[in-house]
């Protein structure tokens, strides 16, 4: 039952529609751990009805998961390959590309007619593909937030500075259309927030008139879940040294990354410790990832749990080079107490100090030294500083009460909070 007690009776819980571009369940990647626990956290607020896409046909039997929490659910079934050809539509309308590809006309006659029904005053965006069903002409929400969660126009941008003609071109109309619309998103809404300090920062450089509505709430770890634990099972052979990447390996942020560190950094490593292994630990890797498995990388797919690999590698790496927000994986990695070798771009948002917490490495050759030195035994102490870093930043019940104050009519501004 969706209520309240207050003074011994029960209250109803306020309606609020929550739009969602992938089902939040289950919480396997990024932007689905936050969205996740984001839509856990409202539900104890208010009475949710989701409306959400689904792009994977193995999330259907999580349905009855995310219905048992909501008020009501709509979920659409999205097949992406469908959805890039609908997305050629936005060459004719002058749209960017992610807003058609996220355009449905069941999912738009639900919130209509459930915003109507449920008299529903409030909504949450998760992602701004989905806010064209917040700014529907034939509906007058109260208070509308959005979480924007990265800067996607920008990500788009740096996919187009690494890719040749026509993709760099596709990419960056994709960038340039894609911040028009997240402006235009900003002056509609209340609140806007991000995944990091330093992307809400971005934002208002960017666009500094809309500064004022501009914050941010970090991610969380389940560091109950994500601790060191000598007993779970050892998933490497005995006597090498293993360096592991988790993360979706369909992502193409993540390809680039491991293909970068395959071919530029652990041959550095091998030539000193030819004991050196490399595991790449994620669902559905790409053709490009599964190649560079050989006798000394190791491409696993999917895993039911992430944490043997964490917990018995010598470290981990996140040798991002395209990235936008918080990175999970550096997070997962320090809440395991494991020296997690990382670049500036995936240490963006993550307030932890270079040889203290994490260790910074950008070139090639500064990777190869730093893991050589963890192959050989230094830097051991470092996880527990890393453990406390995340245990003192990263707790959802720390973060999320934000999103709280901000969908209340009477709430004070983002400025005010500064």
């Amino acid at each position: 039952m969706h209520v309240e007690v207050s003074c011994g009776q029960a209250v109803m819980k306020p309606p609020l529609l929550f739009l969602c571009h992938r089902i939040p369940y289950p919480p396997n990647k990024g932007d689905k751990i936050r969205s996740w626990n984001l839509l856990r956290y409202l539900c104890d607020h208010y009475r949710v009805y989701l409306a959400t896409f689904i792009d994977d046909a193995h999330d259907w039997q999580h349905v009855t998961t995310v219905e048992e929490i909501c008020a009501d659910c709509c979920f659409v079934g999205l097949t992406p390959h469908l959805a890039r050809l609908n997305s050629l539509f936005a060459f004719v309308t002058g749209h960017a590309l992610s807003l058609p590809y996220y355009r449905s006309r069941q999912l738009r006659r639900w919130v209509r007619q459930t915003v109507a029904e449920q008299r529903i005053p409030r909504v949450i965006v998760y992602s701004s593909a989905m806010a064209q069903y917040a700014l529907d002409d034939t509906i007058d929400f109260e208070r509308r937030v959005i979480d924007f969660v990265d800067i996607d126009s920008d990500k788009w941008r740096q996919y187009a500075a690494n890719k040749r003609w026509p993709m760099s071109w596709l990419y960056r109309r994709e960038a340039d259309y894609l911040f028009h619309y997240e402006k235009h998103v900003a002056e509609a809404f209340d609140a806007c927030l991000f995944v990091s300090s330093a992307e809400a920062e971005l934002f208002r450089q960017l666009a500094p008139s809309l500064a004022p509505n501009v914050g941010h709430y970090n991610n969380g770890v389940d560091t109950d879940y994500f601790q060191p634990h000598p007993n779970l099972p050892n998933p490497y052979p005995q006597g090498v040294q293993s360096l592991v990447f988790t993360g979706a390996m369909d992502y193409w942020p993540n390809v680039d990354a491991v293909k970068w560190f395959a071919e530029n950094v652990f041959p550095l490593v091998r030539k000193e410790c030819p004991e050196a292994r490399f595991y790449i630990v994620g669902s559905k890797p790409a053709d490009a990832v599964r190649a560079l498995a050989n006798e000394v990388i190791t491409v696993t797919g999917r895993v039911d749990d992430v944490r043997p690999y964490l917990q018995h590698a010598a470290a981990a790496v996140a040798p991002m080079r395209i990235a936008r927000g918080i990175q999970n994986k550096v997070l997962e990695g320090m809440a395991m107490q494991k020296p997690v070798i990382v670049s500036p771009q995936g240490l963006e948002g993550i307030d932890a100090s270079s040889g203290t917490e994490v260790l910074l490495a950008e070139s090639a050759a500064e990777f190869a030294a730093l893991v050589l030195q963890v192959c050989a035994g230094a830097w051991s102490s470092m996880g527990k500083a890393a453990r406390e870093r995340v245990q003192a930043d990263f707790v959802w019940e720390q973060n999320l009460p934000l999103v709280h104050g901000l969908l209340q009519t009477d709430s004070i501004t983002l400025q005010e909070r500064h």
